[in-house]
């Protein structure tokens, strides 16, 4: 039986809609002026989309930033209502959709652990009886008595994550929060999101890292604009995401916003300096992308890697790994070079900008490009570095 249905919803947001009396009025005023509302007042991130998800399935949403996942997660959370059509799930529901999803900030770690529980409909018994697991997966022992207001964001997650995942919710809902944690618990994140469906929970994970959500989600869909582009199998799906790229054309002129940052282009160069998306393998290439800083952001970051068609990140670069620590508001161009290294096949140009605390754009699937030559006689290595590798004769054994 199912255990998520989203039956034909669809959302809408009003931009600088109304929330007081006064402001109701005065706006309702101004609609007898006016016949109706500007189209580019209304936002509609979901539009007809429909699903479901079995008892025991883990369902992978992938997307660019604004295609509506996060909608999806927040309307099958019950945080929002659709607007059209209807969004129905069996069961507790757990969900963390950002650090520190359902705390409250002035009570300790330990209060929060058991306040979670209740509003999953556990029983203090039934918490209890989880309470050592969570904390040991957490690994926030020795503050468990202090506010969680104190916590780092870090700290936030991880007992959050051990709180979602263990109090035996029916369904788990997981967005893009992971990325705030280290290696070693995103790992053990996975896992546990594994063993959940092993015991038969029902996940949807919402996520960028596109390897992780291959090996947990056996079905997948990709949102784009709000609408159902693609579903089915989770490799299928991400191998058609990331060749999509922002567009079909090597150098693609976008308006990509996020706050404070906007992305203009991002393209590949052939070794002439020509935008291009075949390239011969042995030659060099680079990756441009042109974006601009609006406002100063402390920490702000960027990051340009290189994913397989199947997800697997083959490289990734970053200008704080190079020494550049600030970047004030103004206009760039951040360029890779990528030396011959990567093997025959076809590859997608992620791009990832923000800082620490916050993705501001994220988009695994930025560009394509396919090398071809020589090498389709060992087309399983992902990369062709020409290693030294000697042999040389030792003394024979008696």
């Amino acid at each position: 039986m199912d255990r998520v249905q989203f039956d034909r919803v669809s959302k809408r947001y009003v931009l600088g809609e109304h929330v007081n009396a006064r402001e109701a009025l005065t706006a309702a005023g101004r609609r007898l002026v006016r016949r109706h509302r500007d189209d580019e007042q209304v936002l509609w991130p979901l539009r007809d989309v429909s699903f479901t998800v079995g008892d025991g399935e883990a369902l992978g949403i992938v997307g660019r930033n604004g295609a509506g996942k996060s909608t999806v997660l927040k309307i099958l959370a019950g945080i929002t209502s659709p607007t059209r059509g209807a969004s129905r799930t069996r069961g507790r529901v757990a969900t963390l959709l950002e650090v520190g999803t359902g705390f409250h900030p002035e009570l300790t770690g330990r209060e929060n652990v058991f306040l979670n529980g209740a509003i999953l409909g556990m029983s203090r018994r039934d918490t209890t009886r989880r309470f050592d697991q969570i904390v040991d997966f957490s690994g926030t022992e020795r503050f468990l008595d202090t506010p969680i207001k104190r916590y780092s964001s870090g700290m936030q997650l991880r007992l959050a994550f051990a709180v979602a995942a263990h109090l035996e919710p029916d369904v788990l809902l997981v967005d893009e929060v992971l990325a705030v944690g280290d290696a070693e618990f995103q790992r053990k994140c996975v896992g546990r999101m594994a063993e959940a469906e092993e015991e038969g929970r029902t996940v949807v994970f919402v996520s960028h890292d596109l390897e992780t959500l291959t090996r947990i989600c056996r079905r997948s869909l990709w949102l784009d604009a709000g609408r159902i582009r693609h579903s089915g199998p989770t490799g299928e799906v991400v191998r058609t995401y990331l060749a999509s790229g922002l567009s079909s054309h090597g150098s693609e002129e976008t308006s990509v916003h996020s706050g404070p940052v906007s992305v203009r282009a991002v393209r590949v160069l052939s070794a002439d300096g020509l935008p291009s998306t075949a390239l011969m393998r042995d030659e060099p290439l680079h990756i441009q992308a042109e974006f601009a800083v609006r406002e100063h952001v402390p920490g702000l970051d960027l990051a340009l890697y290189v994913t397989t068609r199947g997800g697997v990140r083959v490289f990734d670069e970053a200008l704080s790994d190079h020494g550049v620590e600030r970047l004030p508001p103004g206009a760039y161009c951040a360029d890779l070079a990528v030396p011959p290294l990567l093997n025959v096949g076809e590859f997608s140009v992620g791009l990832w900008i923000g800082t620490a605390q916050e993705d501001l754009v994220h988009e695994p699937a930025a560009g394509s490009f396919t090398l071809g030559g020589s090498g389709h006689d060992r087309p399983d290595r992902l990369l062709v570095l020409r290693l030294p590798l000697v042999v040389r004769p030792v003394p024979s054994v008696p």
